[in-house]
This record gives structure tokens, C-alpha cells and sequence, in this order.
């Protein structure tokens, strides 16, 4: 009989306090790998503190971060850290170091998840398909990694993937936080992922901080920017970050969406210039 839980290091009760610091919680969004790294360890120590000094787990382990296509997720920056983590515990323990997979997803979307209802979320999210390799998995436990579980339409598609493909693993649902008081709206995580983050402008420090990774947010955040306030925020970019951001749209199938068409085709039009002087 395989086993379902479900592991939230916070528990947001309230509007007022989060149990973590609300502006770290948004660099992380936007690839602070400092924070990215301070909150994968601390999700580590919880859930062995919590969880596994009790039901210590003898068979090979596999972290599974949130869902993606090309480019990661934040969560993706936070599950190296949780692994690396629990890892030096297992190693300690006599245990079986982690395994790490990945769960494909075909759609990606423009809209902000966060400010979203928890219907218009489920609507969203159910034109998506997951897939995972369901042969690398079997005999293991599955570490399914999110930052925030607000509606739980996420974790629904994910054991709505299990289900298809006959997955009969135990599992394990592990966040960073959950909101466990339904009375709040789940907008609240765009309240989180905003807090510190108002205009394009406010990535510079994490961009130039020295410890930045790209992800999803930071990549759709800065394509779908006023014309005007992307361009100037652009000029004062590297040529590498240029390019990569570039790279990572296209990979990303960002091309396809027309929201994002004059921003993309001005940083085309910036690297052909540069390459031809």
C-alpha cells in the first residue's frame, strides 16, 4: 500500500506573519540563489527533524522539484540545496544518498499564477500534461519538492500524474510553506512573490548581487515589461545575460507567445548588432 503525505516547513495562518522574511521569500522568486540556498537547507533540516528521525527511510529516495519545460522553476535553485542537505544526514545515518528526477510539462503559460483564484487556477493548470519516467522510479520514494502550496491544484496534477501512470511509490508532498487558512484569498502568494519586486528595475540587485540564477518568473517578469522600462533596463545588462536570457526564451517556446514578441525581437535585434561590431 503506498503512502500520500504531505510536509510544510511554515504555515501561513495569517496576512501579518509569513514565519519567514516576506523579502527573501521574493528575491528567491526572482533567482536570489543566496536565499534559494537558505531556504533549501532549512527545508531539509525540517523535514528530517520533523519526519525522518522517526520514519527513517531505508529504500533509494528520489526529489522530484516542480514541474517544468525548459527553464526551471525557483523551487528547481532551493531543491539542489535541500538535496545536498539531506544528503550529509543520510550519509551520516547509514542511509542511501538522494536520486534526482524530473517531471516534463508541455504548456506554458503567460498568465501570473499567483494572483489567481483557486478555480481559475485549476483551470490554468488542467490544460497542462506531466510526465514523468515512471521505470527510473520504481521500488522508491518519491520527494515531490514545491515552494508554496496555496490551492493545492499543483499537488491535485501531480497525483493526477501518479495516477496515469500507475505509480504506486509512496510519496511524500514537501513545501517551504502552505496556507492553511482558507479564508485568505490565494492571491496572497502574489503578495509574496511582489514584495520586494515592483518594477523591473528591482532586479538589478539580485541580478548583480553574485548570486543570481535564471528562472521562469524572473524570464516571463522581464518579457512582459512596459516597452520602455524593458528597453532601459536592457542597455544595462551584460552581453552574457543578454544572450542567455535570449537562449532561455527561445527554449522556452517564449517566441510563440505575442505578448512577449516586441520585447524578444528588440534583445535579437541588440545581439545582431553587437555581433556584427
Amino acid at each position: 500500500m503506498s503512502l500520500h503525505k504531505s510536509y510544510a516547513l511554515h504555515k501561513i495562518s495569517s496576512t501579518e506573519e509569513f514565519g519567514f522574511d516576506p523579502d527573501d521569500y521574493s528575491r528567491f522568486k526572482f533567482g536570489d540563489d543566496l536565499v534559494a540556498k537558505d531556504f533549501g537547507e532549512q527545508l531539509a533540516d525540517g523535514f528530517i527533524s520533523d519526519y525522518l528521525e522517526q520514519n527513517f527511510v531505508e529504500q533509494q529516495m528520489v526529489v522530484i522539484s516542480s514541474p517544468y519545460s525548459f527553464i526551471p522553476t525557483a523551487t528547481f535553485a532551493m531543491k539542489n540545496y535541500f538535496m545536498h542537505q539531506l544528503n550529509r544526514w543520510l550519509v551520516e545515518n547509514g542511509g542511501l544518498v538522494v536520486q534526482e528526477a524530473k517531471v516534463h510539462r508541455t504548456i506554458t503559460y503567460k498568465e501570473d499564477y499567483g494572483e489567481l483564484s483557486a478555480e481559475d487556477r485549476l483551470k490554468l493548470i488542467g490544460n497542462d500534461s506531466f510526465h514523468i519516467d515512471k521505470h527510473f522510479l520504481e521500488g522508491k520514494t518519491l520527494l515531490f519538492l514545491d515552494d508554496i502550496r496555496i490551492t493545492g491544484s499543483h499537488e491535485r496534477m501531480i497525483l493526477k500524474m501518479a495516477g496515469e501512470y500507475g505509480l504506486d511509490n509512496d510519496m511524500h508532498m514537501i513545501y517551504f510553506a502552505e496556507l492553511i487558512n482558507k479564508n485568505i484569498h490565494p492571491n496572497v502568494e502574489n503578495a509574496l512573490n511582489y514584495h520586494q519586486v515592483k518594477s523591473v528595475f528591482d532586479l538589478d540587485d539580485i541580478i548583480k548581487g553574485g548570486f543570481f540564477c535564471f528562472n521562469t518568473r524572473i524570464v516571463k517578469y522581464i518579457l512582459n515589461a512596459d516597452f520602455n522600462s524593458f528597453s532601459i533596463f536592457i542597455k544595462n545588462q551584460t552581453d552574457e545575460f543578454i544572450n542567455m536570457l535570449y537562449n532561455l526564451s527561445l527554449g522556452n517556446g517564449y517566441h510563440m507567445i505575442d505578448a512577449y514578441a516586441e520585447n524578444l525581437n528588440f534583445i535579437k535585434s541588440h545581439i545582431k548588432i553587437k555581433i556584427i561590431n
